[in-house]
């Protein structure tokens, strides 16, 4: 009789390469040419249209579908950028469900909006595949110097709409490599074929633009020296910080950040060579939790469990990204809280209590605990900003508090981002703010 061996806690070679690349292709495959200019001749080219109130960055939606629609797609593409820079990644990755496209008064009518997202991809990839010059122009030198710090998408788009007015940009970034969320932080399956670089490097075809890399804040650089050296400071370093369940045995091999998870998966080379459980557990009701939770099925999990702690229609993930979880196998459990990590030497597995709300509306325990047998647990449960490095800031609920024109209470210094209140922690909001910041940095240089 043969003697079956226990398999290691982590793993590779569970799927084969190809198997593996195959699951994280593409998950919208780019609309052509003729799907384009279908697509496109369903949009009723609204007066007031609901769409575009619904964008964080307002772009002219009707404006640039009419355009793909008559045959210039560039066209479409300017019209996108000059609202929305990073209107590439925002294409493939905003939650378009439950913004533009859920105002689509095709909803109504059909029941089907026009599929916007995949129309905005299509026109600035058109574009960028051309290799044209930048197609946006600096204003005349201002001779102003603008620092931004975190090479995100809220440094990102600052740094370009400053650089678009005439001032010139030095951005830091902690990483070593420019993009943030976009390059790190979003599933692999969403932005295929090294998109976060090549937007950045288009980005920077405006010209203006310098970035230092490995200079993070607090570590390498402090924000008085910046201060002193520069005319004006953009903070955009997101939420730097994970939350942690505060349960014994967190720092048990096994136990990590779906960020981090998520973070060596977007830079593997080979994603094959990546170790995953075979019970992975994922901690979470967000698009991270998702995002984790469907890379490890797609990476060769034998059995993917995500839980949270409130039922579906309190999750902050989307209705698609939830139902993108269930199709790719993952179960998911609501209503129970992690309680306890059971791990002797390695992890062994993870207890949860039931949960209800009480008659107040409070989240409670019920007393009936469960467990599920793991080897791997990604915590998926929030960020919060590094308040130590910010110090002259006022935070207030966890953000940095800045006033109508993106001004925080030190002078001088704006903040923009995940790291403020400004709206949902979205790439497309973290845009916007950037965008606006920078309008609001070349007033206040005017009158400074």
């Amino acid at each position: 009789m043969t003697t079956q061996q226990a398999k290691p806690a982590l793993q590779t070679g569970q799927m084969s390469a190809v198997a593996i690349a195959d699951n994280f292709s593409d998950l919208h495959p780019p609309f052509s040419t003729l799907q384009a200019m279908a697509e496109s001749n369903r949009c009723l080219y609204c007066y007031d249209a609901p769409c575009v109130t619904a964008c964080p960055t307002s772009i002219d939606i009707p404006s640039f579908i009419r355009k793909i629609s008559t045959g210039n797609p560039d066209g479409a593409a300017k019209t996108i950028l000059s609202a929305n820079i990073m209107g590439g990644t925002c294409a493939r990755a905003c939650p378009t469900e439950v913004l533009c496209e859920q105002a689509c008064v095709r909803n109504v009518a059909e029941d089907e909006a026009v599929e916007i997202g995949s129309l905005q991809r299509y026109a600035v990839d058109h574009l960028m595949a051309r290799n044209l010059p930048h197609p946006f122009k600096r204003a005349e030198a201002t001779g102003k110097k603008i620092a931004v710090i975190g090479a995100g998408p809220a440094g990102l788009s600052c740094a370009h709409r400053a650089a678009m007015l005439g001032h010139d940009v030095t951005v830091f970034e902690a990483k070593p490599k420019p993009g943030g969320l976009n390059e790190y932080g979003l599933a692999a399956y969403k932005m295929t074929n090294d998109f976060a670089q090549r937007e950045v490097e288009f980005l920077l075809g405006i010209g203006g633009i310098t970035i230092e890399y490995g200079k993070a804040l607090g570590r390498d650089i402090a924000l008085a020296d910046v201060k002193s050296s520069f005319d004006a400071v953009f903070v955009g370093v997101g939420l730097g910080a994970t939350n942690n369940l505060g349960l014994a045995g967190e720092a048990a091999s096994g136990v990590d950040d779906a960020i981090d998870f998520i973070e060596n998966l977007r830079q593997a080379s080979d994603k094959s060579t990546l170790p995953v459980g075979n019970s992975v557990v994922v901690i979470g009701g967000g698009n991270t939790a998702i995002d984790a939770a469907v890379q490890a099925k797609r990476l060769g999990a034998d059995e993917v469990t995500l839980v949270y702690r409130r039922g579906p229609e309190h999750m902050s993930a989307t209705e698609f990204e939830q139902e993108l979880a269930k199709i790719n196998g993952v179960i998911v459990r609501y209503w129970a809280k992690p309680v306890e990590i059971k791990a002797n030497g390695r992890l062994m597995g993870m207890v949860f209590e039931k949960t209800a709300l009480d008659a107040s509306g409070k989240l409670v325990g019920t007393g009936e605990t469960f467990e599920v047998k793991t080897d791997q647990v990604l915590k998926a449960i929030g960020q919060k900003i590094k308040t130590d490095d910010l110090a002259g800031m006022e935070i207030s609920g966890g953000k940095i508090v800045v006033d109508d024109t993106y001004q925080t209470t030190a002078p001088g210094i704006f903040a923009g981002g995940d790291c403020i209140k400004s709206g949902e922690d979205l790439t497309v909001q973290s845009v916007e703010d950037g965008k606006c910041a920078a309008i609001a940095i070349d007033a206040f240089l005017k009158t400074a």
